[in-house]
């Protein structure tokens, strides 16, 4: 098992660290998300499962059979909320997509295992109850950021009958990960996260994806900011040499991007960001 030298691998994963105006992102996370839930209809606060934070936010689509996104926040397992995230809802909702922002449980109370089947949960009562809110539920996609975009690459990987029979495997068609991490060992032997998530081995193991055998279907879209750290470059490219092409067939660096702007091309029509997830979503462009 390889061993990391800890004062490296904090300078690596520490992206607060890295971009000293982390700060400024949060606040404007902040405000535009305050701006879309006041702009957009919109249903906050919905329990998809029984715990405190099993609960989920929801822009209806204005038509019915909408393609569904389901947009799952980061934070690093152990911090951020859904609210701060209302923002990249507009994107798709103007383009006739539905869109749910699931919050979870966060570290140390849960691990990544649990936190990983509190998705699973709000994925499966977004299958079922899609059509609510406009959507389709044949047509789910996952979105996720940082900490979140390994929750969306594990969502694509699930067995979903094993989870409910009535579930269909291929419930999740695609996904997109921004900045997401795919090998958890690093990210167990990283000192400035220690405490807080107590990763084990064995959870490393089980939820790793480039640890895991790719997807049966659907397909990985995976980018992360070429001005992110090394490791977080490797895990971009991790994924597609662990899962290969077929399943992962978007790799690429967001040039002049950081861990937190990166995120925000999401949102703007003319980035590419934005136009791969609406090939993603709406198969356009």
């Amino acid at each position: 098992m390889t061993t990391w030298d800890p004062a490296w691998l904090d300078r690596m994963y520490n992206n607060r660290a890295l971009v000293p105006e982390h700060a400024m992102h949060f606040e404007r996370w902040t405000d535009a998300s305050a701006d879309a839930r006041e702009a957009h209809p919109c249903q906050t606060d919905i329990a998809y499962g029984d715990g405190p934070m099993e609960t989920l936010d929801v822009f209806p689509s204005n038509q019915p059979g909408a393609p569904v996104v389901v947009f799952i926040h980061g934070g690093y397992w152990r911090s951020l909320d859904k609210s701060q995230h209302s923002f990249i809802a507009p994107a798709f909702k103007n383009l006739g997509g539905c869109v749910f922002i699931p919050n979870y449980a966060l570290c140390p109370a849960v691990t990544i295992p649990d936190i990983t089947l509190q998705m699973v949960k709000a994925l499966a009562w977004v299958y079922r109850n899609a059509r609510k809110y406009g959507g389709d539920p044949s047509r789910i996609y996952v979105v996720g950021h940082s900490a979140g975009g390994h929750l969306a690459a594990m969502l694509l990987d699930c067995v979903w009958p094993a989870y409910d029979r009535k579930l269909p495997p291929d419930l999740v068609k695609g996904a997109l990960s921004i900045s997401g991490l795919y090998d958890l060992e690093p990210v167990r032997q990283t000192p400035f996260l220690k405490d807080a998530l107590r990763l084990t081995p064995e959870q490393v193991a089980q939820a790793s994806p480039a640890l895991l055998p790719a997807p049966k279907q659907g397909v990985l879209y995976t980018v992360a900011g070429a001005d992110e750290s090394a490791e977080f470059i490797r895990h971009n490219k991790l994924i597609q040499q662990a899962w290969g092409k077929r399943a992962v067939p978007v790799c690429e660096l967001i040039p002049k991007r950081n861990h937190f702007s990166v995120l925000e091309d999401l949102t703007a029509p003319w980035e590419h960001l934005h136009q791969l997830a609406i090939r993603l979503v709406f198969g356009k462009g």
